[in-house]
């Protein structure tokens, strides 16, 4: 990651696409599309919808906001405990209010490949922390956005706390395709995060 003149410096060659995927098809979920600074947000409904505004933009990475694997016991996974270890507390996917949401991740995440995207997994919220970013609140979160330069409809409008994990995800999903990320791994799952330690530096034409 990157300022140039106090914003972050993203190549505009980098096309990501970042969801925050729902439990339910009749809930939204908030997608994000992330042409180097520029983002395009929208609030999707269907597993059609979402992959169809996916497929059409081709982009290099999609990054999704769901557990994308299943733990081998229990609730959680062990790359779940690993995130807790680490500080990131995200929830299990067996957990009641999980399961739907786990499994219409994987099958959303199986359907994208089928296309020939890569798809990783993600953490906004992590995401945000590992940043120094603010974790919780809308407005917070959209000014902190764009204090790092990013661009688009962050800038002529509210946005959603689901368009905002969106185009945090797809933001992880750039940095990723950057070399400034790390996985944290286990053998039932990987979640991708920004690397920690990671300095505001100049990381044009990486």
């Amino acid at each position: 990651m990157g300022r140039a003149g106090g914003a972050l410096a993203i190549p505009e060659r980098l096309r990501t696409v970042g969801i925050d995927l729902s439990g339910a098809e009749k809930n939204p979920s908030g997608w994000a599309f992330l042409e180097g600074l520029e983002a395009r947000t929208a609030l999707l409904s269907s597993d059609e919808e979402i992959i169809e505004a996916t497929a059409r933009e081709g982009p290099s990475l999609v990054a999704i906001d769901a557990p994308l694997s299943l733990p081998e016991v229990g609730y959680a996974r062990e790359v779940d405990k690993a995130m807790h270890r680490l500080g990131l507390h995200v929830l299990p996917p067996l957990f009641p209010a999980m399961r739907a949401l786990t499994l219409r991740g994987i099958n959303l995440s199986r359907a994208l490949r089928a296309r020939g995207l890569s798809v990783i997994e993600v953490h906004p919220a992590s995401t945000r922390k590992v940043l120094g970013l603010p974790v919780k609140g809308r407005a917070s979160i959209q000014t902190a956005l764009l204090e790092l330069g990013l661009r688009g409809e962050l800038e002529e409008r509210e946005l959603s706390i689901h368009e905002l994990d969106a185009i945090t995800a797809a933001l992880t999903a750039s940095l990723h395709l950057l070399g400034l990320s790390e996985a944290v791994r286990a053998r039932d799952g990987e979640i991708i995060i920004p690397k920690r330690g990671l300095e505001i530096e100049d990381a044009r034409g990486r």
